[in-house]
């Protein structure tokens, strides 16, 4: 069993703030318990189903043209297709009781708002989180996050991001959406199963990698961190916002794996006190995976020698908005712990814009025209950015990829 243990100093401030306000900054021991034992829990259907083929006889290449072809006409359309590959869709294309339409078209309308913005604010928050050995072992083993493919790493992801959102995208069968999806779940179980197994891994010490309760702070990191983050850089999410992309967020955990129901906060305050909880029982064992990992992200924004003019200075803004998303979101005594380009520039731009996008938030409000607009705005610049950052390449999100050590 994972061990985590609330620090002296978080307890001192939990203690504090609970006496002023009577606000408790920590979730019940229940759901304190049931994130301990999320540690050591999977995605059982998509393990066997992983096991079975990319891992199995069938290997990488053939199992991913099956998914592909299973994807493209059907599970029901492919007769040899393995009972691990048919349990797994029949779980996948379920939509479970709880799930309410409106409120995942809703939260999804508050990822188009942020845009580009929920991208940075969320990798910012993410490498803050690289002071933990059980997210930055496997990270750093998969090569997801790790020198010259922290950046396409970071385009497969904002692909996702811009897929899910779409309007009535994460509902629609047979979707962009739902495809990458089932093939983000299908690459986490690959990474877990392979890391799982590496003498880095400490099993002991942190349970599963890449396990349910890592995978729900991703969904809270999607949802409460960048509504209370963003807040500070002029969009004003409203707390039925927050919980209307609280809602979508879970939605999006259902078709990638992440099933914890029993854990996932319904309300702006149950996420901040998972949030608080895991900020409070950080074991700081990452060693130097924290700075490979962190110190290769932004600087993978640099351009390229040969790259001169106007696509130049795109990518140097683009660079030093990055480091501006780190200087606001990054603890500041975790931030000091890596050597990071200033983003002064980037904050000073962030900071500067922010009333005007306070001001259209609240037009947005008076205004569903507004509102609109600036929905397709914000789509339209992050499809621009993602389509330039990516140029030739393609997004694969490979699960037969082989650990690079």
């Amino acid at each position: 069993m994972v061990e985590l243990v609330v620090s002296p100093a978080h307890q001192r401030v939990r203690d504090r703030v609970r006496r002023l306000t009577r606000f408790d900054l920590l979730p019940t021991p229940q759901i304190q318990r049931t994130f301990i034992d999320n540690h050591t829990t999977g995605d059982p259907v998509a393990e066997r189903f992983v096991a079975e083929t990319y891992h199995g006889e069938l290997g990488p290449e053939r199992s991913r043209e099956l998914l592909d072809e299973a994807l493209r006409v059907g599970i029901d359309n492919l007769p040899d297709a393995p009972e691990s590959m048919r349990a797994l869709f029949a779980e996948f294309e379920t939509v479970p009781d709880w799930v309410d339409p409106d409120l995942v078209e809703q939260g999804a309308a508050v990822w188009r708002r942020w845009g580009y913005s929920l991208g940075a604010v969320g990798n910012a928050g993410t490498m803050d989180t690289y002071t933990e050995g059980s997210l930055a072992v496997p990270l750093s083993l998969s090569g997801g996050y790790a020198g010259a493919s922290a950046l396409h790493r970071y385009l497969e992801t904002s692909r996702w991001w811009l897929e899910v959102c779409r309007p009535g995208a994460a509902l629609t069968p047979g979707s962009t959406a739902r495809e990458l999806s089932l093939k983000v779940r299908v690459m986490h179980v690959s990474v877990r199963a392979r890391v799982a197994e590496h003498p880095e891994w400490n099993a002991v010490e942190h349970g599963l990698p890449i396990s349910q309760s890592e995978m729900m702070l991703t969904l809270l990191g999607g949802s409460v961190g960048p509504a209370m983050g963003l807040f500070a850089l002029g969009f004003l999410t409203s707390p039925a916002e927050i919980r209307a992309v609280l809602h979508f967020n879970r939605y999006l955990g259902h078709l990638v794996g992440c099933q914890v129901d029993q854990m996932y906060p319904e309300t702006v305050a149950d996420g901040v006190r998972l949030l608080y909880y895991f900020d409070a029982t950080r074991k700081y064992d990452s060693g130097a995976l924290g700075p490979e990992l962190v110190e290769g992200f932004v600087p993978s924004f640099e351009p390229e020698p040969d790259v001169r003019g106007l696509s130049r200075l795109r990518a140097l803004l683009h660079l030093q908005l990055q480091a501006g998303y780190t200087r606001l979101f990054m603890l500041p005594w975790n931030r000091r712990k890596y050597r990071l380009p200033s983003g002064v520039p980037g904050l000073a731009l962030l900071v500067g814009r922010a009333p005007l996008v306070a001001l259209v938030e609240v037009g947005r409000r008076l205004s569903p025209a507004v509102d609109r607009r600036w929905q397709a705005g914000q789509m339209r610049r992050w499809r621009r950015w993602h389509a330039w950052h990516l140029g030739q390449r393609e997004e694969r999100f490979d699960a037969g990829r082989q650990l690079r050590r």
